[in-house]
């Protein structure tokens, strides 16, 4: 059966594993030697490595990695350094016994990308890299609001019971932005609670539904708040007006 391991890196990466048997995927190992540690300690074979993006703290660890596993494939856009399997929106492979598609979801960057795991019970898994964090979303790089909220609209339309896994722990310091949005609102209070024990991933969507402010645009309690921090009654009615005054409230925060 599948597992998945998180290993913490850098300050606050996780670099997700994925293991069956001896064989391991890695996804997004901003650094190479707490995955060859761990791989060695495991005594565990890299097979691929999956990219979500390109920034350093994401691909740092992809060079040494490659050398010291020739054999292992890494999976991103054509144009990435290191890539050898090309894959983008569409792509779809199987591994471990799981359905792999590829989502295109820009707006962290312009060329983001997810990997959609879906077992054979139906469960789905998704590894979204910088685009969807607890309680948060990544920063609007050189993607654009509007890719950004419609990549995490599209990341809404899957059932409450998808598991995410980011590739940051900050969970705690988007919960206290949550709770400046929403002061009353009881599931963020209780989702502050559990952040004492990490890791805080991976989370539902069900859960995010409700304690995540860039998934409840549409929310009274949210519209309020934006209102009352200057955005006009007008564009209010514009999800993702709100959402771009949530973001660059949080890029202030």
């Amino acid at each position: 059966m599948m597992q998945i391991v998180p290993l913490p890196a850098l300050s606050d990466n996780y670099i997700w594993l994925l293991r069956q048997g001896n064989q391991a995927i890695v996804v997004d190992p901003g650094e190479a030697a707490v995955v060859m540690n761990y791989l060695a300690a495991q005594a565990l074979n890299l097979n691929a490595i999956w990219l979500t993006h390109a920034h350093y703290d994401h691909t740092d660890g992809v060079a040494a990695l490659k050398q010291h596993y020739p054999q292992c494939q890494v999976a991103g856009w054509s144009e990435w350094p290191e890539v050898n399997r090309a894959v983008n929106e569409g792509s779809e492979f199987e591994v471990f016994g799981q359905q792999v598609a590829v989502w295109h979801i820009p707006g962290h960057t312009a060329d983001h990308l997810a990997y959609v795991l879906t077992d054979s019970a139906g469960q789905q898994r998704v590894f979204c890299g910088d685009t969807l964090f607890s309680a948060g979303c990544g920063r609007v790089f050189p993607g654009t609001m509007a890719q950004m909220f419609a990549s995490l609209q599209r990341l809404n339309s899957l059932p409450e019971n998808t598991l995410f896994y980011p590739a940051h722990e900050y969970t705690a310091a988007n919960l206290k932005f949550a709770q400046a949005v929403e002061p009353d609102n009881p599931a963020i209070r209780q989702a502050v609670l559990q952040t004492a024990t990490l890791p805080t991933l991976p989370v539902s969507l069900a859960h995010e539904r409700e304690i995540n402010p860039f998934l409840r645009t549409s929310q009274p309690p949210v519209i309020a708040s934006v209102v009352q921090k200057g955005l006009s009654e007008q564009q209010s009615t514009e999800p993702l007006a709100v959402f771009t005054y949530l973001r660059e409230w949080r890029n202030r925060f």
